[in-house]
């Protein structure tokens, strides 16, 4: 039986210019990998392209997942599948509350799975009283205030704040395949502790996490089983969490004089 997530061979351009070499890659649910590579290596060009930005252009090779090649679905019919990105830079969307956004991706999320009714012909989703309940829980192991459920989504949010939600979205979600791009960029230690712990907290058997980053720091708290280098569009080296002990030592240079790049 093949991986739950593999890449085989995937080529991709962007505006033209091709960012991703022939990458491959394979996980499982239930594991933690961490992709690593200095700016310019294509870690958040593999970031979209898993989850489906249309401006990431797939040339060649597959992204199979769950049995079903992802090339070509859009990005909610992948999110239905069980993938989530958790975004370098969440965006900001004013007059949309925290709870109504999740609530609607929640019974998104669900409903082609369900195939049920409420008896009008819409799809059934969660009930407010377990919504409220289900948010109300997992606000607090994140250690947001209940207020922010009635805040516009990211509107006015600090750094940490707005990743934090990312983690919140993917508390609900569920996903089985969770992608987080550089969720640790301009946090402080204290909200990259929240969020890690957050991540660390919804780990299960049902879940696998892709952490990519460009610093080791995270990887303290969210304890990798691999660890990939990506260099000039392709993986070039794997390894256990030492490999980003080596690299926070050591930089890159190392890694492009060994695999002569």
């Amino acid at each position: 039986m093949g991986a739950d997530l593999a890449i085989k061979n995937l080529h991709v351009n962007v505006e033209g210019q091709e960012i991703l070499k022939g990458l491959n890659f394979e996980m499982n649910r239930g594991q933690v990998h961490a992709i690593m590579g200095p700016n310019g290596s294509g870690k958040s060009t593999l970031a979209n392209t898993l989850m489906g930005h249309p401006a990431y252009e797939v040339t060649a090779g597959e992204i199979w997942f769950k049995g079903e090649n992802l090339v070509g679905l859009t990005a909610d019919a992948r999110a239905r599948l069980g993938l989530f990105l958790a975004f370098q830079y969440p965006s900001s969307i004013p007059g949309v509350s925290v709870a109504n956004f999740l609530r609607t991706a929640i019974n998104a999320r669900h409903e082609q799975a369900d195939g049920g009714d409420n008896g009008n012909g819409q799809p059934r989703g969660i009930s407010m009283r377990d919504f409220r309940k289900l948010l109300k829980e997992k606000m607090a192991m994140l250690q947001m205030d209940p207020s922010f459920a009635r805040r516009y989504l990211n509107e006015g949010f600090s750094g940490g704040e707005k990743k934090r939600m990312e983690i919140l979205q993917m508390a609900l979600l569920q996903p089985e395949i969770a992608i987080l791009d550089e969720t640790d960029s301009g946090l402080d230690i204290d909200a990259l502790r929240i969020v890690s712990e957050g991540v660390n907290e919804l780990m299960s058997p049902n879940l696998g996490v892709l952490v990519i980053t460009h610093y080791q720091r995270i990887l303290n708290y969210i304890s990798p089983e691999y660890v990939h280098i990506l260099l000039g569009g392709r993986i070039v080296m794997t390894g256990g969490p030492e490999l980003a002990l080596q690299l926070e030592e050591r930089g890159y240079d190392w890694v492009k004089e060994a695999v002569n790049k």
